[in-house]
């Protein structure tokens, strides 16, 4: 899975670079060097770290299993919207509304970039990059806004599925 999301990121790298450069610029279309694309899909993602945030769903992709959301308590890097979370095949995106408040449980995996791509990046492309983040859903529980009282608990991992009032 790792692999997957390493080229992922290469794919999504090289379409920023795409979009940031001028087009009628010859040198825009010059690809990522050779070794900048081996380096960000052989990216090593240390230890998770789970982060609990609510939040609401924007986009639901139930064939690529992932989902874009919208946080109210920002990331430590700053972000609220957090696009292509990765949904486990044990959670059923059926049960899955846009726009209603959710309490997500994520696991955060990182990825640090080496300091000489970190500087191809900023000076030939202009991105301020330093690390390569993944996002996996491991919880998501519906929350009762009005009452502050969770009313459904969709968990994965083969957990069960708890019903409130």
């Amino acid at each position: 899975m790792q692999l997957n999301m390493a080229i992922s990121y290469a794919n999504t790298i090289s379409n920023l670079m795409r979009k940031t450069k001028n087009t009628t610029d010859k040198t825009s279309e010059e690809a990522l060097p050779e070794w900048a694309e081996n380096e960000i899909k052989t990216v090593q993602f240390g230890q998770p770290e789970t982060l609990v945030r609510t939040g609401y769903i924007l986009d639901i992709y139930p064939e690529q299993l992932k989902i874009d959301i919208q946080l109210y308590e920002a990331l430590h890097d700053g972000r609220t919207i957090v696009e292509g979370l990765n949904i486990p095949k044990s959670l059923s995106m059926n049960d899955f509304m846009k726009g209603v408040v959710y309490e997500f449980r994520i696991k955060v995996f990182k990825g640090n970039l080496s300091a000489g791509l970190i500087e191809l990046l900023r000076s030939k492309y202009s991105l301020q990059m330093e690390a390569i983040f993944s996002f996996e859903l491991q919880e998501l529980q519906l929350m009762d806004v009005e009452s502050d009282v969770a009313k459904t608990s969709l968990r994965s991992e083969g957990e069960d599925v708890d019903e409130g009032d």
